[in-house]
C-alpha cells in the first residue's frame, strides 16, 4: 500500500478482510499450533505460533508501511527487541550509544551486554561531528534515540548516517523512534537501517498492551533478527497484537492532537515564572529547533521542564495535579507525569544524571489527547500549589 497516504495505511495494511467470513477486521488467531497435510507439510504459512502468528503478522506489516519498511518484527516488549537486536552481536563487539538514553536501554546495555563481552560507549552526540572519535575497529552498532529520553535532544539523523558510512561501514545505525512515532518521522528514509519503536506507547497509544517492534529495508537484516525472534521466542500474544492494531488506526488522528496540546502546554509553561526551563523542539528556543524542523513532520507529545525550587518543589507538584497522572510510560491517550531522576532513570549513578541535566526538578510530561485547556489549568493549580511550603 505504499501509494496510499498515511491515514489510510494506519487504518488498512495488514489488516485484509478474512477471505472466509468477510469479516473487515482479522480475528485473533489464538492457535499455538497450526495442522499440516503431512509431515513438514503444513497446510498455510503457520506451523508454530512463537515463530508466525496470523493477528502477529498482520501487525508487523502494518508497521513495516506505516516506517516505509520492507519488514517489520514484533516482540513482547521494546526491551526485549532491544535485547534481540544486540543478540546479532558476539563478545569484543562494540557499540556506540547516545549518552542520553532511555533508563532501560542503558540497563540493558550496561548491566546484560557488558558482562557478556560487549562494552557500549555513551557519547553526546547532539554534535553529530563528536560521533567518528568514539569509533573502533569491532564498533558494531550506533544507537540514537531522537528525541531523547527524557531531556529531548534531537540528534541530526542524516548527518549521523552519513557518519556511520564513512568512519563505521561494518556499524548498522538503529534509531528509537519512540518518542515521534512513525507519523511525526521515518528515520529509515534519513539513512537507518533498524528503527525501534516501544509499541507500549504511541503506537498502541491506550497503555493496555506492552509490546515492541523493529521495521528494516535490507533483507539479509530482517533474516538475522526473524531467525533471531523465533530462536529467543519474546513474542508478543495474538491478544496484544490486535490491540496494537486497533491502536495503530487512529495513529495519525492521536499524534495530531498530542501535539496540540503538548504546544499549548510548553507555551504556557515557557511563560510561568514557577518554571526555569522549557524543553519542547517545537519551541524556536530549543537548541535543536532547526534539525527538528528539518528531519520531522511534527514535534510530538512530550514536553519536559524544570520547575522552580528543589526536589521538594517537584513533589509537591505531583500531589497537585488532578489530571496528570504520576506514572511512568508516555504516549497514552490519558496524560502522564513523572519525575525522572527517581522513576525511569533512577538506574543512573548521581554524577551520571547530573552530566546529562537530569536533575530532581526535571519533570516530564506526556500530554494525552484531553482538552487542551483542561491540561493547561491543571498544570497551573500544580505549579501553584508545589510554591507553597
Amino acid at each position: 500500500m505504499s501509494n496510499f497516504g498515511f491515514a489510510t495505511r494506519a487504518v488498512h495494511a495488514g489488516q485484509e478482510a478474512d477471505g472466509v467470513t468477510g469479516a473487515v477486521i482479522p480475528s485473533i488467531s489464538v492457535s499455538t499450533t497450526f495442522k499440516q497435510n503431512a509431515p513438514g507439510e503444513p497446510i498455510g504459512p503457520y506451523d508454530y505460533s512463537r515463530s508466525g502468528n496470523p493477528t502477529r503478522i498482520a501487525f508487523e506489516q502494518a508497521v513495516a508501511s506505516l516506517e516505509g519498511a520492507k519488514h517489520g518484527l514484533a516482540f513482547s516488549s521494546g526491551s526485549a527487541a532491544i535485547a534481540t537486536i544486540v543478540n546479532m552481536f558476539s563478545p569484543g563487539d562494540h557499540l556506540i550509544s547516545v549518552n542520553d538514553v532511555y533508563g532501560g536501554t542503558n540497563r540493558y546495555f550496561t548491566r546484560v551486554a557488558k558482562p557478556h563481552g560487549i562494552e557500549t560507549t555513551f557519547v553526546d552526540i547532539t554534535e553529530a561531528s563528536a560521533l567518528p572519535a568514539s569509533v573502533r575497529p569491532n564498533t558494531k552498532v550506533v544507537w540514537i534515540e531522537t528525541p531523547t529520553n527524557p531531556t529531548l535532544r534531537v540528534i541530526d539523523i542524516a548527518a549521523v548516517a552519513a557518519l556511520v558510512r564513512e568512519h563505521a561501514p561494518q556499524a548498522i545505525l538503529v534509531i528509537d523512534n519512540t518518542f515521534l512515532s512513525p507519523y511525526f518521522q521515518n528515520p529509515l528514509k534519513l539513512g537507518a537501517d533498524i528503527v525501534l519503536h516501544s509499541v507500549t506507547k504511541y503506537l498502541n497509544g491506550h497503555s493496555d498492551a506492552v509490546m515492541g517492534a523493529l521495521a528494516m529495508n535490507d533483507d539479509a537484516l530482517f533474516q538475522k533478527l526473524k531467525f533471531l525472534q523465533n530462536a529467543i521466542g519474546a513474542v508478543p500474544s495474538a491478544f496484544d497484537c490486535f490491540l496494537a492494531n486497533r491502536g495503530l488506526k487512529t495513529l495519525h488522528v492521536r499524534m495530531e492532537q498530542h501535539q496540540k496540546n503538548a504546544i499549548a502546554v510548553a507555551n504556557f509553561l515557557a511563560a510561568s515564572p514557577l518554571v526555569d526551563e522549557v524543553i519542547y523542539p517545537g519551541l524556536a528556543s530549543h537548541p535543536q529547533h532547526e534539525i527538528a524542523a528539518r528531519q520531522q513532520s511534527g514535534f510530538g507529545g512530550m514536553v519536559s521542564f524544570r520547575i522552580k525550587g528543589d526536589l521538594a518543589t517537584a513533589t509537591r507538584f505531583f500531589q497537585h495535579t488532578r489530571i496528570f497522572a504520576l506514572a511512568e510510560s508516555l504516549g497514552g491517550v490519558e496524560s502522564l507525569a513523572e519525575l525522572p531522576s527517581v522513576m525511569t532513570h533512577a538506574a543512573l549513578t548521581p554524577e551520571e544524571r547530573a552530566t546529562l541535566g537530569i536533575t530532581d526538578t526535571l519533570i516530564r510530561l506526556s500530554c494525552g489527547i484531553e482538552d487542551a485547556v483542561d491540561l493547561v489549568e491543571d498544570l497551573r493549580h500544580a505549579l501553584e500549589a508545589a510554591q507553597q511550603a
